[in-house]
């Protein structure tokens, strides 16, 4: 008697090979073994199931009765454990009707989400973009459970766990806009005329210290704030009406001199690069509707550094 911890799995391809042919030489060679390892193989069939399963007869072998009521159940089960092991079908994206959903910021919002909307209008008309706001904390959470697929960001504010999956997309550096026309900035401020002028600040936390306040400090200096505004969309408008100075990722700055006559400089401190990178989980990592997502948003990233 067996049960199915002790039963050999493998031998149900033998046995389906077995019935196929009705001949032990001629399954073996289907299977690439020996005649005798064939034998073998029948006469543990035989003993797991308790029954002779093939007997000789003047015209060949003949599967017994308990063996004619196993072929279909056997092969359509080997059937079944074939798809499952089996590598999953490649994304179709022209005839998808997926809806992704990303976490970003504004920047982000910004730079990337325009060219990607534009290249799956042309190759992938069904999939929807959902776009959600980064919180303050981390959504390891929803990466995990599917109902986000990709946070997108700069990595130092994001600080993603290490146990998530992190893709470098493209670069940025500190620059500081003002006004066409400004009164006292007209051409790279010195760090005197930087500091001379009222400045506005982005903080999405609302917070009045930034990395820019951070490195003044450690040379004992530091500018007014007289504006703070969480969001990037209205503050191209308002330094441009106005004689503050803002420091933003240069990317950005070039996107605001677009909507608005601002001239862009250099900031006069010397500062580290911006890391901006997408994140999933790695339980993501090999589905192929992400697979394809992350791929588009990867060489978005590399057109950005590139131009």
């Amino acid at each position: 008697m067996s049960n199915l911890r002790t039963f050999d799995l493998n031998l149900l391809v033998a046995f389906d090979v077995l019935m196929r042919e009705l001949n032990v030489t001629r399954a073996a060679e289907q299977m690439f073994i020996t005649q005798s390892a064939m034998s073998h193989i029948l006469q543990r069939l035989r003993q797991q199931l308790d029954d002779p399963l093939l007997v000789k007869t003047p015209s060949g072998m003949k599967p017994t009765e308990r063996a004619l009521t196993l072929i279909e159940p056997i092969r359509s089960l080997l059937n079944e454990m074939e798809q499952l092991i089996q590598p999953p079908l490649e994304f179709e994206a022209g005839t998808s009707q997926r809806r992704f959903v990303l976490a970003a910021t504004d920047y982000m919002e910004l730079l990337l989400i325009p060219e990607l909307l534009g290249l799956i209008g042309q190759i992938a008309p069904g999939i929807d973009i959902h776009l959600k706001r980064t919180e303050s904390s981390f959504p390891a959470a929803q990466l995990e459970n599917g109902s986000l697929d990709v946070v997108l960001g700069f990595e130092s504010v994001l600080n993603p766990p290490p146990h998530l999956h992190c893709e470098h997309l493209f670069s940025d550096q500190m620059a500081c806009v003002v006004r066409q026309d400004h009164p006292l900035i007209t051409k790279p401020p010195s760090l005197e005329e930087y500091l001379a002028v009222p400045h506005m600040l982005i903080s999405r936390t609302g917070s009045n210290v930034g990395l820019i306040d951070q490195k003044l400090a450690e040379r004992g200096l530091e500018r007014r704030i007289k504006l703070i505004v969480p969001h990037f969309l209205s503050a191209p408008l308002i330094v441009a009406e106005t004689d503050m100075i803002l420091s933003l990722p240069y990317r950005i700055a070039e996107q605001f001199k677009k909507f608005a006559p601002l001239e862009i400089f250099p900031v006069p401190i010397e500062l580290p690069s911006y890391q901006l990178v997408m994140i999933w989980h790695p339980l993501h990592d090999k589905d192929p509707a992400h697979l394809w997502l992350r791929d588009k948003i990867i060489a978005i990233g590399r057109n950005i550094t590139g131009s």
